[in-house]
């Protein structure tokens, strides 16, 4: 699961940096080297937008939750949950069907895009709305239509590149996800202070209009750029030459092409150990960072004002960026349970200090910035997961999409079971919630793992 650096500084530091930045190895053709500048610029670019846009329509709604939502609609309840219950139930409902539909070759070039303008709009809905019960049905509808891009541009990213390039690309594009999120603080707190009544509209409303204008060009730049999968329609800047290098790439790294897709798909796959550990090994990972993400309430229950709660969080999802990028980069050097033991290590110690909780305030804030560190966890993940089962790609697809539907089907219940909004367990103290995330954070490292042995004595 990781190369050897092979330079002429050795092992040294200088080789290991120079290893990391590699993305054009010169052993490589000159022809190939094109082919993967042509890959970057297409696939990134698009699956970077494409990722950043829906973390800002997905994480928007607690941003303006904390910054007027709340009290214009007279929320006092457990209805920020149920704003993200009603996302979840759609995405993991509609999971498997987009990974199955993402899987074919005629359809993956232009799914993604057409799903995005789709959401845009409903994203520009949300700053409209005039009940709670118009809003839990927007959040529905965007939980739906985003549902294949995280395990889709997964499955797009394994259909071309595979080794360290694939690593190196992964988690180069996670890097969108703690982006996405960051900057939807930074525009909501200049929403609240600078757009806050214009247009007869509350600053949190205009946060659901900056959004949507972000995606619908997004997903008219797919519509342009995106390859879908090697099979696919040829876009217009690959050539016939470019099509049949890809083609070849995966044949040598045993890559295998989309095929029939019926009911043995499933036979096969439930007879193997993938989709049991690999579905395991994300539930774990969505209930042990279930609460990582929610600063902000903390914050405001501390007394900060509107523009601290929403800017302050944004370290963390700072120390996500590098963590997900140069954490995944390693993972494609190093053992990736290395990697992985390292990034569990902070979370535990994160989440003692959570159960503790009542520590200095200056070590509460380094718990909470901490948990950033878990920002190479999915995509070395979903990467293990593109490379293992490189061999099928019919089960692949299906993996990736049960890995997301199983997942997040803990995200419907488990936040009004563990992390409840209020009451003597609620938030951001979480008697329960915090100790429970700990024992998943160990069992999540515990069947990676388990994972990587069973795969090496394979």
């Amino acid at each position: 699961m990781a190369t050897t650096i092979k330079s002429s500084s050795g092992g040294s530091f200088l080789g290991l940096v120079k290893e990391i930045f590699n993305w054009y190895p010169s052993n490589y053709p000159a022809a190939e080297r094109k082919l993967l500048f042509k890959l970057d610029l297409s696939i990134l670019i698009f699956a970077c937008l494409c990722f950043f846009v829906k973390f800002l329509d997905q994480t928007n709604i607690s941003n303006a939750y904390v910054s007027g939502l709340k009290e214009d609609f007279g929320l006092y309840g457990n209805e920020l949950n149920y704003f993200n219950v009603c996302y979840y139930v759609a995405y993991v409902v509609f999971q498997i069907p987009g990974m199955l539909l993402m899987s074919r070759p005629r359809l993956a070039r232009w799914l993604l895009p057409s799903l995005e303008i789709l959401w845009g709009l409903c994203t520009f809905a949300q700053s409209r709305v005039t009940n709670v019960h118009q809003l839990y049905a927007c959040r529905f509808l965007v939980g739906m239509l985003e549902a294949p891009v995280f395990a889709g541009t997964h499955f797009i990213l394994g259909s071309w590149y595979s080794g360290p390039e694939l690593f190196k690309r992964a988690g180069t594009w996670f890097i969108c996800n703690p982006l996405g999120t960051m900057v939807s603080g930074y525009l909501q707190a200049a929403a609240y202070t600078n757009l806050s009544g214009v247009g007869g509209m509350a600053g949190w409303r205009w946060l659901f209009v900056i959004d949507g204008i972000f995606t619908i060009p997004v997903a008219i730049i797919g519509f342009i750029v995106f390859p879908g999968v090697p099979e696919s329609p040829k876009p217009f800047y690959f050539t016939s030459d470019d099509i049949a290098l890809a083609k070849a790439r995966l044949e040598k790294a045993k890559i295998r092409k989309p095929g029939k897709l019926d009911l043995d798909v499933f036979k096969r796959s439930l007879k193997r150990w993938h989709i049991w550990i690999f579905v395991f090994c994300y539930i774990c990972m969505i209930i042990g960072s279930y609460p990582d993400s929610y600063m902000n309430l903390w914050l405001k229950e501390e007394g900060y004002s509107v523009v601290q709660i929403n800017q302050l969080p944004t370290v963390t999802y700072a120390i996500n960026i590098v963590t997900s990028w140069l954490g995944t980069t390693l993972a494609a050097i190093y053992p990736s349970w290395v990697i992985y033991t390292g990034a569990t290590s902070c979370l535990v110690f994160s989440a003692i200090c959570m159960i503790i909780w009542n520590i200095p305030k200056p070590l509460k804030f380094v718990a909470w910035y901490l948990f950033g560190m878990s920002g190479c966890m999915s995509p070395i993940l979903y990467s293990t997961v593109n490379t293992i089962v490189k061999g099928d790609s019919e089960e692949r697809a299906l993996i990736l999409g049960a890995m997301m539907t199983f997942g997040y089907s803990f995200y419907v219940w488990t936040p009004l079971v563990l992390f409840p909004t209020v009451g003597p367990n609620g938030a951001p103290r979480w008697r329960i919630g915090w100790p429970v995330a700990l024992v998943f954070q160990i069992l999540l490292w515990a069947g990676f793992v388990t994972a990587i042995v069973i795969h090496r004595r394979e």
